[in-house]
């Protein structure tokens, strides 16, 4: 991939005028380095036409409002937390930019939540608002979020993807007038309250996720959202174009924005959830593989958790995972100490699994049209399984997965183990066969 400048399709005399947040104006989209002069050219008409939908500045959605749904008669007043003087300067400039944008304005508001400043890696800090006891008593809304492994394999293998990364997505979700006074929060400057939904609010996700379902309706079987990742996918050039063109024409209607910087266009493979994914083939992101290397020994239950938590979104790439993460999962009953005692057996777990992870299998995606293969094991502690494929006449693992063995199940036969884990594959995984 490469950082692609206005007008590169047609030479440096091409005489073309700046895309909007090019040299004139900021950061642009990334483009795929494998596309033709002509597709570049193509690419650079399609992205004048939709200029005003790429900004790092949030739009204000035409489609979708949040709610807060509480109960009669109930406000949320916490108590003042005094602010660190050292950030007061960091709080103004979010509130000025924020009231810019008209995502807060000034409140009377009965309500009060809090500020909390969270530290980042790069030393500066994230504003957020603790609305813990406003989600306390917000009802629940059951709107269904999609299924990562759903998405990727929607992908599947598409040979050109597009992702768009919408432009502080929550705060183009316009606020109910109504619900207003319930986001209300203090600072040195002042008492406010979003006018656009805020970050951290329960139901939040699912409004968006609505939101985006009802946007990209119209063109669900060749673009997805996962809330504010936007995927589009084609098998070839001339179809990829016009899915492009009709995505950016959704979110213009919309009055959605994306963040030219975050946006990655007729790429052969992209970042996506967590995962590398393109040309039918599934890898994890390396700078997660990396910070799976890194990792330093856990020395509290929470360390531990937050390896395995880390680790296990990765899974699916390693042979029985749940069995040789055993001794670590043993630490983190409540039988023992929040400080863990590291004797040899999780120690052992760790460095495998960081070792088998950092190398980790590619992953074929799945082909609904062709037969799936699944092979299961048991062993005295847990049952796995892998699912493959065939492909060019070798065969490929789609996935892999694992549990260990309940106590109960552990006093089995060798032969009843090895059936119980055939029954557990086949239920697993009943999403791949039904049908077959």
């Amino acid at each position: 991939m490469q950082r692609w400048a206005p007008g590169a399709a047609r030479g440096s005399g091409g005489g073309s005028r700046p895309l909007p947040g090019g040299p004139d104006g900021g950061s642009v989209p990334t483009v795929g380095s494998e596309l033709s002069a002509d597709q570049r050219a193509q690419m650079e008409g399609l992205l004048r036409r939709f200029h005003q939908v790429l900004t790092a500045t949030p739009g204000t959605a035409k489609v979708g409002v949040h709610r807060i749904n509480t109960e009669p008669g109930w406000v949320v007043q916490e108590a003042h937390r005094p602010l660190p003087r050292k950030v007061w300067d960091t709080v103004r400039q979010e509130v000025q930019l924020m009231k810019q944008w008209g995502v807060i304005e000034e409140s009377r508001s009965k309500w009060r939540s809090p500020i909390i400043l969270v530290p980042k890696r790069d030393g500066s800090v994230r504003f957020c608002i603790d609305f813990r006891k406003v989600n306390g008593i917000s009802q629940f809304d059951a709107y269904p979020m999609p299924r990562v492994e759903e998405l990727l394999e929607c992908l599947g293998r598409a040979r050109y993807i597009s992702t768009l990364d919408l432009s502080k997505g929550y705060w183009q979700i316009p606020l109910d007038p109504q619900d207003r006074k319930k986001t209300a929060f203090a600072t040195p400057f002042g008492l406010f309250q979003f006018r656009r939904m805020p970050f951290g609010l329960h139901g939040a996700a699912a409004t968006f996720q609505r939101a985006m379902d009802q946007v990209l309706r119209p063109m669900k079987g060749y673009a997805a959202a996962y809330i504010d990742d936007i995927a589009v996918y084609s098998m070839t050039w001339p179809e990829h174009l016009p899915h492009l063109e009709a995505v950016m024409r959704a979110l213009e209607e919309a009055g959605l924005t994306a963040n030219p910087k975050e946006c990655h266009l007729a790429q052969r493979e992209v970042s996506y959830l967590g995962y590398t994914v393109g040309g039918g083939r599934l890898k994890p992101l390396l700078d997660k593989v990396e910070a799976l290397r890194s990792y330093p020994p856990p020395a509290t239950k929470r360390q531990v958790r937050g390896f395995l938590g880390l680790a296990g979104y990765y899974r699916r790439f390693v042979p029985d995972f749940a069995t040789i993460a055993a001794p670590m999962t043993e630490l983190t009953k409540d039988v023992h100490p929040n400080k863990v005692q590291w004797t040899t057996q999780p120690d052992q777990a760790f460095r495998e699994l960081k070792r088998r992870l950092v190398q980790a299998p590619v992953l074929r995606q799945p082909d609904f049209e062709k037969l799936f293969s699944l092979y299961t094991d048991a062993s005295e502690c847990g049952i796995g399984a892998v699912l493959a494929q065939d492909h060019e006449g070798e065969e490929h693992p789609v996935l892999y997965l694992s549990r260990k063995l309940l106590p109960r199940e552990r006093n089995y036969a060798t032969i009843e183990k090895e059936a119980l884990a055939v029954k557990w594959a086949i239920e697993t995984l009943r999403y791949y066969f039904m049908g077959q």
